[in-house]
């Protein structure tokens, strides 16, 4: 069964760009910015006061999930909505939920530090406590939606979302499940502002990704959802078909806690087209990681050349966090969730905010305005610290 093709039939995304696909891609394809101050704790104690902060969202039940699960839940609906997948169909087929995330609901445990530190130990609910676990978020997805089956977490950082898309293709691929629910979800925190902030890897105002002058990342949360299913049976009950999912590859290079390894880029890449039986020459697009970090942006870019040589100069490159900010575990799902849709529609967001190109990032970065491009097959790369990288390889869907 291990032949089994797999296809990408629903997609969710809640994200600082729009909640809902719909207004995602519109304003990823107009090239808005999601970066705004940030309203959701006081951060006048940081140097850094602007993210990728999620307005006007309305959560189901708020008092009993955590953000990041208010988000994952949410965009898993309307994947399902688009995959056309009723919730009573989820209790008689083989259903499993998939996520990464980087933080978890990092943001509960500094309310139970607070409350402790205002009030007193006794003052802590149980009830909160539960929220914090890192599973809770495929858990109360699951819990949710009433999934019985497969409900795990990839804590493996920024790279978390294309960790869970590679662990539902294998599971579908090896017949034990039918319908893989991916993604990665993750909110915004002071623990992420105060981590990222000591590490100077933060940009001031906006990100700037293959820009020479760039400064840093911006932060950003939200989720990104993906159904995947086998091809033939979304086939036979006539579900709209955005793309398949045709392989990945994992590296970890083990280089530096925080520092990236062209290396290890390299290898990753390579090891995905191998795996996916592609040549180099039916790249179409690269989804880049590109965080707008100064040594992230010059290994990927460097790595790309290494890999594709003369032929990168006609691959598009861009990264949408120039728009969205970095949504750690959700980044690579939403950006897998922006792939399928521009294999679908033939056009390629940009990278905006670029102004002064930069020698050592030699790519088409798509600067500032979206391209229109017949693609093919997709790479969407991701990096996380410790090397842990996965890079996932989609491809149009043609009917026999």
């Amino acid at each position: 069964m291990a032949n089994r093709r797999i296809a990408v039939t629903g997609l969710g995304i809640v994200s600082p760009l729009g909640i809902g696909k719909q207004d995602f891609w519109k304003n990823l394809l107009s090239g808005v910015s999601g970066i705004r101050d940030i309203t959701l704790f006081r951060a006048p104690s940081y140097q850094i006061q602007r993210g990728g902060e999620i307005k006007n969202f309305i959560p189901e039940k708020s008092d009993e999930f955590g953000r990041a699960a208010q988000f994952a839940i949410t965009a898993t609906k309307e994947a399902l909505r688009e995959a056309g997948i009723q919730a009573s169909d989820l209790k008689r087929i083989r259903a499993g939920v998939i996520f990464g995330t980087t933080n978890g609901e990092s943001h509960i445990l500094e309310e139970i530090d607070r409350i402790w530190l205002e009030s007193g130990e006794t003052e802590v609910w149980a009830k909160t406590i539960i929220k914090y676990s890192m599973d809770s978020i495929a858990n109360n997805v699951a819990r949710h939606l009433g999934i019985s089956g497969i409900s795990r977490m990839i804590p493996t950082a920024c790279s978390a979302g294309n960790y869970s898309i590679g662990h539902g293709y294998d599971l579908i691929r090896n017949n034990k499940i039918d319908v893989a629910i991916v993604g990665g979800a993750d909110p915004l925190t002071r623990y992420a502002f105060a981590g990222f902030g000591r590490l100077f890897a933060m940009a001031p105002e906006k990100c700037q990704p293959f820009d020479k002058n760039r400064k840093g990342m911006m932060i950003g949360e939200g989720a990104g959802v993906l159904v995947l299913e086998e091809l033939e049976s979304a086939k036979k009950r006539g579900a709209d078909i955005y793309c398949e999912i045709v392989g990945y590859g994992l590296s970890c290079d083990a280089y530096h806690m925080t520092a990236p390894s062209m290396e290890g880029i390299t290898g990753v890449m390579e090891t995905a087209i191998k795996n996916c039986g592609i040549e180099k020459s039916d790249v179409s697009y690269i989804s880049a990681h590109g965080t707008g970090t100064p040594a992230n942006d010059k290994a990927e870019c460097q790595a790309i050349n290494r890999v594709f040589g003369v032929l990168t100069k006609n691959i598009p490159i861009s990264s949408i966090k120039s728009m969205l900010g970095h949504t750690m575990g959700a980044a690579s799902a939403i950006e897998a969730a922006s792939c399928c849709m521009a294999i679908k529609g033939n056009r390629v967001p940009p990278t905006i905010n670029f102004d002064t190109p930069d020698p050592e990032c030699d790519i088409d970065c798509v600067p500032n305005i979206a391209k229109d491009k017949i693609l093919n097959t997709v790479l969407n790369n991701s990096f996380a610290f410790g090397g842990n990288n996965a890079c996932v390889v989609m491809r149009r869907y043609e009917p026999n």
